[in-house]
């Protein structure tokens, strides 16, 4: 009888149990009336909730009994506290307050502060900002911001960089994801958001401008950006988005007007606040856009010069490819001739970038995450991110990233005052190959170059005596060798490139194999207030690199590279006069196996001269260690022409014991001995202001002034021995400075409109003769916008609007030099609720006018993009 009545005991409990569970629902709007999306609802004192759907709508389940508290947060918003007593509809209306006073941040110091409050520089993109913008991808709205350039090397390779060192690839640019970094261990920089994180799963991007090393390790020479996803437990429910449009309207680069596809979903689910899961993707389809210059370069003296492929024979398009192969045709000229004795070069006859790498860039990006809470205050997660498809980069060539494969896992546990974590990148290249390399071999394949000159030069001589008209001759002789050759897109022009696609460049093809890896172990702890003169953080990381790439890039013909990190920093923070200062000084200590160790530390003074107006000054030092490119590349990329790292293994590749070398600058060849290279270092002095005037205009401004020693950076050197040009890595032995200022305005028209600009500034002095800096920034830049929400009789309504200037600029990377055009740009969407605001509709354009412009030399002209969307928010 005991034993049924424990039996009937346990269901009723059961029962109960259930009984008390409840679902709370209600609706958000603002002040005015509008629905707020994105908004927090949490039971007071756990982290159980959800958020608000498009329509200010929300429903979850709570076991707590009544009353209890629900606690209502939401950007620019001031925070509400709802109490609920019994089953009802809770209908609650949010007051607006002034925007960025209490958004929060955690990038400047490693915890949560608010923005108004950060000790440096600091460029923040929200939720209701990425919502709101009209960028195809919220990735690339980060060029709306103050302070931040960005490069498009493709469709899908864009590089945001800050203070001026801009470029296809930022090695000075820390890139992190969820706490992981997200460089592409054989480059030792980001490939955009590739392999990042899904439109509908970031939450928000956070970039330090300026000096980061002190913080967040080697790399952080001029900024750090930081990309957040949202948490499976506040962000909830189906999201489904289908972007479709056009671009290539006009037939100036592809023939037709091309489509553009991008589907996202995502989908997070939360048990009793315990245990919650998100599983996310995307797919993304387009033409890409084309790179098309065809003005005649000058390989060896890296500058632009006149002439056409029918007016210099020794012609060398910038995005012609093949024609890098060039010859002295005079030696082999019998000397009767009356020509003058000066060389007479001849290139091949090339290819145009639309022949040889494919138009159609693709990414697909597939994530999942696995929360576990271990108690109130400690999370284990399980996290992975992956991303594949095609995308191409410009280094020392147009490198076509073919089927590329980027993976990142981790394992971590997080505290709000501690966390270790440890995750991997694993890198495949795939079939990605170098457009100029495989094009030259397969100028080779059709023809060799033995052979076409022959022909070339045993029609120009009769010709040129017959007519001694030698333009006629060059053009005569050109189509003589030239017969035979394939037609781009012909069957043999596919089955050569095809096949020389497969081979690696170290075997005489254009495949480049990298399968490099990087390891990562860290952790930190928050002292916080425990130890009473200051607010202590430590922490520390362990990283290895291991290289691969099979002799197609780096010096590991015969086995892997492996390079061992380890850095460790701390940080104290001091607040003063109740809170009116606040002092902090970190500093941290990296070690490289191949290099010295370096510190760097880091002081910063904030000065509250009123309520939410603050001044700050710092004092930021930074580290960056030669790239493993810098360090391990060893690779041919023109006839005799070689990029080369800086370790003292390229004394003896170049044999200059044997074959003196000597170094090109612009005043001519100069004496040149090796000195081993050094870890970059560099002091940054900055002040700024960030306040709101009038409770309602909110100012950020800021200057700052960096010096830079060791600076890493190429010269030339010439072998007059073996006719080669080597492009090797080296310190300037002068300090380099830069300076720059910015300033960004916002102000709220009203609760539905809001008005923002900025305007930014960077200089470089002191670069010495012949070293290449790759300070690569316009003097000016401007972006001005307007955005709106809840407009119109039912309040479904919002719009985005951003216009973008530059100032012209020159352009130096590894591929080619030149000037790059002013330029401005009109982005515009308009959406419209629907379902109950379950739903969006959006029409939106980036670069609505459609007048092409480039963000560097030799990279592809950008179009205007034309596209509707359609979306899905489901609790």
């Amino acid at each position: 009888m005991r034993k049924y009545l424990l039996v009937v005991l346990s269901v009723a409990s059961a029962l109960v149990s259930i009984a008390q569970e409840q679902t709370i629902r209600g609706k958000v709007t603002n002040d005015e009336g509008a629905n707020l999306a994105g908004v927090y609802v949490i039971i007071k004192g756990t982290e159980k909730g959800t958020t608000t759907d498009d329509g200010g709508n929300f429903s979850f389940a709570a076991t707590q009994q009544f009353p209890f508290t629900i606690v209502f947060s939401y950007v620019n918003h001031h925070s509400f506290e709802y109490e609920v007593k019994r089953n009802e509809t809770v209908r609650v209306k949010l007051q607006s307050k002034i925007q960025l006073q209490e958004v929060t941040v955690s990038a400047p110091s490693r915890f949560s502060t608010k923005l108004v409050n950060s000790p440096v520089s600091i460029e923040q993109l929200d939720l209701k900002a990425i919502q709101s913008t009209p960028a195809a991808d919220p990735f690339d709205a980060l060029a709306y911001q103050k302070g931040i350039d960005v490069v498009a090397s493709s469709f899908t390779f864009k590089t945001p960089s800050t203070r001026g060192f801009n470029g296809s690839g930022s090695a000075r640019v820390n890139q992190w994801v969820d706490g992981m970094d997200n460089q592409a261990p054989g480059m030792n920089f980001s490939i955009g958001n590739f392999a990042g994180i899904t439109n509908l799963d970031l939450e928000s991007i956070e970039v330090l401008p300026g000096a980061s090393s002190a913080l967040y390790g080697p790399g952080g020479m001029s900024g750090t950006i930081f990309m957040n996803s949202k948490s499976p437990f506040k962000y909830t429910g189906l999201s489904i988005m289908a972007k479709g449009g056009v671009m290539n309207i006009d037939g100036q680069q592809r023939p037709n007007t091309t489509g553009y596809q991008d589907y996202s979903i995502r989908f997070a689910k939360s048990f009793k606040d315990k245990f919650a899961f998100k599983i996310a993707a995307q797919y993304l389809r387009a033409h890409d856009w084309l790179a098309n210059d065809s003005s005649n370069y000058n390989r060896p003296g890296g500058k632009g010069i006149a002439g056409t492929r029918s007016s210099d024979p020794n012609y060398d398009g910038v995005n012609v490819y093949g024609d890098e192969t060039t010859v002295n045709i005079r030696p082999f000229i019998p000397p009767v001739i009356p020509l003058p004795p000066d060389p007479i070069y001849v290139s091949r006859t090339g290819y145009n970038e639309a022949d040889v790498i494919d138009p159609i860039t693709l990414n697909l990006k597939l994530s999942a995450a696995f929360h576990y809470k271990i108690s109130t205050n400690t999370e284990a997660i399980v996290a992975g991110n992956f991303g594949t498809g095609n995308t191409v980069y410009t280094g020392s060539d147009r490198y076509a990233l073919k089927n590329v494969k980027i993976g990142q896992y981790k394992v971590e546990l997080r505290n709000k005052n501690w966390f270790l974590r440890a995750y991997t990148t694993q890198e495949n290249a795939g079939d990605s190959y170098a457009a100029t390399t495989v094009t030259r071999y397969l100028n080779e394949v059709w023809k060799p170059s033995n052979q076409w000159y022959g022909q070339y030069t045993q029609a120009f001589v009769p010709t040129y005596m017959q007519t001694q008209n030698l333009a006629q001759a060059h053009a005569f002789a050109r189509s003589v060798a030239d017969q035979g050759r394939p037609t781009a897109g012909s069957p043999r022009f596919n089955q050569i490139l095809d096949s020389l696609r497969q081979v690696p460049i170290s075997k005489g093809g254009g495949l480049f194999i990298d399968r490099s890896n990087l390891y990562m172990v860290e952790g930190q702890y928050n002292f916080g207030k425990r130890i009473g003169f200051a607010e202590i953080l430590v922490g520390g990381n362990y990283k290895r690199y291991d290289l691969n790439s099979k002799g197609t890039i780096f010096i590991d013909s015969t086995a892997k590279i492996g390079i061992n990190e380890f850095g460790g920093y701390i940080q104290a923070t001091k607040k003063l006069f109740g809170d009116r200062l606040i002092l902090s000084a970190s500093g941290r200590m990296d070690k490289n196996e191949n290099f010295a160790g370096k510190f760097t530390p880091r002081f910063t003074a904030l000065l509250k001269i009123a309520n939410n107006n603050n001044l700050r000054f710092s004092y930021q030092t930074a580290y960056r260690l030669p790239t493993t490119q810098q360090q391990f590349i060893k690779l041919k990329v023109g006839e005799n022409i070689y990029m080369m790292g800086g370790l003292p293994w390229i004394i003896d590749f170049m044999n200059i014991r044997e074959y003196p070398v000597q170094q090109i600058t612009a005043t001519g060849l100069q004496p040149y001995q090796y000195k081993a290279f050094k870890p970059e270092s560099s002091n940054s002095f900055e002040v700024g202001y960030k306040g709101v005037i009038g409770k309602k205009l909110f100012i950020d401004m800021y200057g700052y002034l960096s010096r830079f020693e060791n600076f890493l950076g190429r010269i030339n050197l010439f072998q007059p021995g073996t006719q080669r040009i080597y492009s090797i890595v080296t310190n300037s032995e002068s300090t380099v400075k830069s300076a720059g200022y910015g300033i960004s305005l916002q102000y709220p028209l009203s609760t539905k409109l809001t008005a923002s600009a900025n305007y930014y500034s960077d200089r470089i002095t002191d670069v010495p003769d012949g070293f290449a800096a790759a300070f690569n920034t316009p003097k000016h830049r401007v972006n001005t916008g307007l955005t709106g929400s809840g407009i119109g009789k039912n309040r479904q309504l919002g719009f985005g609007i951003q216009y973008k200037w530059q100032d012209s600029f020159d352009f130096e990377n590894d591929f080619a030099n030149g000037h790059v055009e002013k330029f401005s740009t009109l982005d515009a969407q308009v959406n419209h609720k629907i379902a109950e605001g379950k739903g969006e509709i959006r029409l939106g354009a980036t670069n609505l006018l459609n007048k092409y412009y480039k963000t560097a030399f030799g990279n592809p002209e950008i179009g205007g993009l034309y596209y509707a969307s359609l979306r899905f928010d489901i609790q």
